[in-house]
């Protein structure tokens, strides 16, 4: 539990960090930025579980 809570903070700093830096004159809001990576991950879960 300590390491996704670990886990979680720092895709958070580096999905702010992205967001702020990508385009740079323009700041992006975080959670587009965390929906971009965490959808296409939510989706790899989804597909990898088995179905019993």
């Amino acid at each position: 539990l300590p390491a996704s809570a670990l886990a979680g903070a720092v895709f958070m700093v580096a999905s702010d960090l992205l967001a702020r830096v990508a385009l740079a004159p323009v700041e992006l809001p975080v959670g587009l930025v965390t929906a971009l990576v965490g959808g296409p991950f939510f989706l790899y879960l989804l597909k990898k579980r088995k179905v019993t």
